[in-house]
């Protein structure tokens, strides 16, 4: 009998490599997801094809490549870092499934009604989020002790491949079991009190909600040369915090809960029960179902979009909304959006841009072709907010805001600085998001001095104030 090893190398049969996964879309359509049986200590994959399932040990994707799962005694599956289903259950309808997670998520977790819902309906979200291009955040805000680890610990069991990464010492593994797992991160940023790590998970959090935005990291070869590689980041996050974060668009991505308001639900145990694990692993089996069966037809249905509401809250609403099939929730899930969307605007109104914006308002009011020079600007909002600000306020200051924040060009004319006639048509749009009134009424939004002639308001003489 010959020997192998001495036929030419295209003669030898093919050792296809191992290549650990933990899910995968194929391109005719199949998917393919891993379980674990804790009980058994035993991983496998669960192979959805032709509207039906099975287990399957291993799956050889090229004749060159052979998916495996991870192993059962894989670190991150021994100490639940990572949750799997142990094998697809069956369900009755997809809005008793809703009413059986939000079950759950009231039996353990003190919610408002509302967010209840919506929390219960992220849980099917997170589940098919590979549908979506933009995604929102859960997240909950509050003291220690009022709730936020234990909202942490149940409702991310339910979610599609959790990783619980608030026990991590360093922000470092995150970003490579993220990129590795592609599943929901469950974090607490309380865990990270050093700058430099907030600042990695605020990178994280950045980058996260939009498909298409990886974090690059600087890597160091054997050969000690940095090799920077791309970490995908994008998913859904549970996320647990003190306080607001300081960056207003990463607020706005967030779906906030605000925890410890009121006395505990009696009903609501201190000590989680030896079974919540069984039931949220069961509930994870009849969602992992849940994900063959809707993955391929979910999408975001653009009718959807409410024009009433920014568009950024429109793209982290319409996801959550494209899973809702109940009227009445989504109903009430719209309104949540508006309230978001008005308290944006409400914040807004009270910063510099708001207020610049108020001044260029009255200075137009009566004379729409009225020029519009930064200094005078300037002059205008020194005299009516100077005393609100610590800083000096001078004309390049104001003229920053306008040109980088407003994004309203300038130009010189005649020796000064001007709004230019043709920025003009930008201020409806801006004034509607800033939340400033084109045409308020009463003395009191009327400006007194027009350039250099005074104007008294005969409604109140006792009380001349300029702009």
């Amino acid at each position: 009998m010959a020997d192998p090893r001495t036929k030419p190398p295209e003669d030898r049969p093919r050792r296809e490599v191992p290549i650990p996964t933990v899910s995968a879309v194929l391109g005719d359509g199949r998917l393919l997801e891993m379980v674990h049986d804790p009980a058994a200590r035993r991983s496998s994959f669960a192979l959805w094809e032709n509207e039906a399932w099975r287990l399957v040990p291993s799956f050889g994707s090229d004749g060159f490549r052979r998916l495996v799962p991870y192993s059962p005694y894989n670190n991150l599956v021994l100490n639940e870092v990572v949750l799997f289903p142990s094998s697809p259950a069956e369900y009755p309808s997809e809005a008793e499934l809703q009413a059986e997670i939000q079950t759950f998520i009231h039996r353990y977790v003190d919610l408002s009604p509302l967010f209840e819902t919506v929390v219960a309906y992220y849980v099917l979200l997170s589940w098919i989020y590979d549908r979506f291009n933009e995604l929102p955040y859960l997240r909950v805000r509050g003291d220690p002790g009022s709730g936020k680890t234990r909202f942490l610990l149940v409702v991310g069991s339910l979610c599609y491949k959790p990783i619980f990464a608030s026990g991590a010492s360093t922000v470092s593994p995150i970003f490579r079991i993220l990129d590795s797992i592609r599943g929901t991160l469950i974090i607490d940023e309380g865990d990270f009190r050093f700058s430099d790590e907030r600042a990695e998970i605020v990178k994280i959090l950045n980058n996260g909600n939009a498909r298409g935005f990886p974090v690059l990291r600087s890597e160091v070869t054997p050969q000690r040369e940095f090799n920077p590689r791309a970490y995908h980041v994008f998913g859904p996050k549970l996320v647990a915090t003190r306080g607001y974060f300081e960056d207003r668009a990463l607020e706005s991505r967030c779906l906030t809960e605000e925890m410890g308001g009121s006395r505990l639900r009696s009903e609501v145990p201190v000590t989680l029960p030896e079974s919540w694990k069984d039931e949220a692993l069961s509930l994870r089996n009849k969602l992992l179902l849940f994900r063959f069966r809707t993955l391929h037809i979910r999408r975001a249905v653009e009718p959807l979009i409410d024009h009433a509401i920014e568009p950024r809250l429109n793209q982290i609403f319409l996801p959550l909304l494209s899973v809702v099939e109940d009227e009445r929730a989504r109903d009430e899930i719209r309104a949540l959006a508006r309230r978001y969307h008005g308290e944006l605007v409400a914040e807004r109104g009270m910063d510099a841009e708001a207020q610049i914006l108020e001044v260029i308002r009255d200075m137009r009011m009566g004379n729409p072709e009225t020029r519009l020079e930064v200094k005078e600007i300037t002059s205008w909002f020194n005299d009516r907010y100077g005393t609100e600000y610590e800083r000096k306020i001078t004309t390049k200051w104001v003229g920053g805001i306008i040109r980088r924040r407003l994004q309203l060009r300038t130009q010189k004319s005649h020796g000064v600085f001007i709004i230019p006639p043709w920025e003009l048509p930008k201020l409806g749009r801006l004034f509607e998001r800033y939340g400033v009134d084109e045409t308020p009424t009463g003395p009191a939004a009327a400006p007194l001095f027009v350039g250099t002639e005074p104007r008294v308001d005969l409604g109140d003489l006792g009380d001349v104030v300029r702009g």
